[in-house]
């Protein structure tokens, strides 16, 4: 008993310390966002700048569509980095500011603290570490910044941190302070090996939708910017805003990870109705989670749907996956904990 004890509180000083390390990484993608130089790289002098059309900064000119229309077939992955011409190239460690290697750095701590308090705080309730809200928040952000890193070093635009880093640190923070929750064992109605399934795939699923939403808000700022630099009403290179990668690339990496996320969002509403099966003795009874886990399913599928067949890129197109981001969130924050259903004893959909 004591040394579960223990590693409860290892668990909750491993949280609190990600926390503190996180938003020390998100000042410094900050404070390299602000104020960072562009560094060239060494050998570069005299070499002509390879041309990127679509994949500059958002100050640059044919930065982004016109909203409501399509900007083109789909484009593969490009070998250019969508802030290539950034101030800095973000993917090269010899390029780097002293500012965004030591934000990368600290993100690479924080995540290490914040996998380790995880794991803990499974090792001390004797399960997977997501049975109650305060479980499900501090495992999805993890997954948040576990994807954020497979992204961002993907596509190298390292000067998103600031922005996903900023929402992460302020919903682990909310977990850490007002939803706490302290080990303990489940009730008996969740004792069982869907929860690993289940709650394992809305964790997948809502980590990736939570970068996806944090692209999608930046992406409205960026189009934002273009259509003003584009009719004279803003500086058509701005230092900061060049250091984004372009509104087009921007509503592309939108797209590609609700795609990612998606197929794992339907997998755990089908793991939920086999679970309910189970459990009560039918596959869909219409509870309220499970209502609103379903129709923020097909929010997220219009938003699919008015992609590939419709053509709707641009603004349209981000409000629709920010409503159904702001779906999930309402069933997580309200739905969960206001509403009397069968998932109202674990916080959880």
């Amino acid at each position: 008993m004591s040394d579960n004890l223990g590693l409860a509180q290892l668990s909750d000083h491993l949280l609190i310390v990600a926390v503190v390390v996180y938003s020390l990484a998100m000042l410094a993608y900050a404070g390299d966002f602000a104020y960072g130089r562009r560094v060239k790289a060494a050998g570069a002098a005299g070499k002509a700048a390879r041309p990127v059309p679509e994949l500059a900064g958002v100050g640059a000119s044919g930065g982004a569509a016109t909203p409501g229309t399509p900007e083109g077939p789909e484009q593969p992955a490009a070998a250019v980095p969508p802030a290539a011409t950034a101030d800095s190239a973000p993917g090269d460690a010899g390029r780097l500011g002293p500012l965004i290697r030591g934000a990368i750095a600290l993100t690479y701590l924080g995540l290490a603290a914040h996998v380790a308090g995880v794991i803990t705080r499974g090792l001390a309730v004797h399960r997977v570490p997501w049975g109650d809200m305060y479980e499900f928040i501090t495992a999805l952000t993890c997954v948040t910044v576990i994807f954020f890193v497979a992204l961002m070093m993907r596509y190298r635009a390292w000067h998103l941190g600031v922005f996903v880093m900023g929402a992460v640190v302020v919903a682990l923070g909310l977990a850490q302070t007002i939803i706490y929750t302290p080990a303990g064992p489940l009730v008996p109605a969740l004792k069982s090996y869907w929860l690993a399934i289940h709650v394992a795939a809305m964790t997948l699923s809502v980590g990736i939708f939570f970068v996806a939403a944090v692209l999608g808000v930046v992406y409205l700022f960026a189009e934002r910017y273009s259509r003003r630099a584009a009719a004279g009403l803003s500086p058509a290179n701005h230092g900061i805003m060049r250091r984004l990668p372009s509104a087009v690339e921007l509503d592309r990496l939108t797209y590609r990870t609700v795609v990612f996320g998606f197929p794992i969002w339907t997998f755990g509403i089908i793991a939920d109705a086999i679970w309910a099966d189970q459990a009560w003795g039918r596959y869909w009874g219409w509870d309220p989670v499970e209502t609103w886990a379903f129709i923020t399913w097909v929010i997220y599928a219009c938003f699919l749907h008015a992609r590939a067949t419709a053509g709707w890129r641009g603004w349209r197109a981000a409000y629709i996956q920010l409503i159904a981001f702001g779906c999930l969130l309402f069933n997580v924050l309200v739905v969960q904990t206001f509403l009397t259903g069968l998932h109202s004893y674990a916080g959880l959909g």
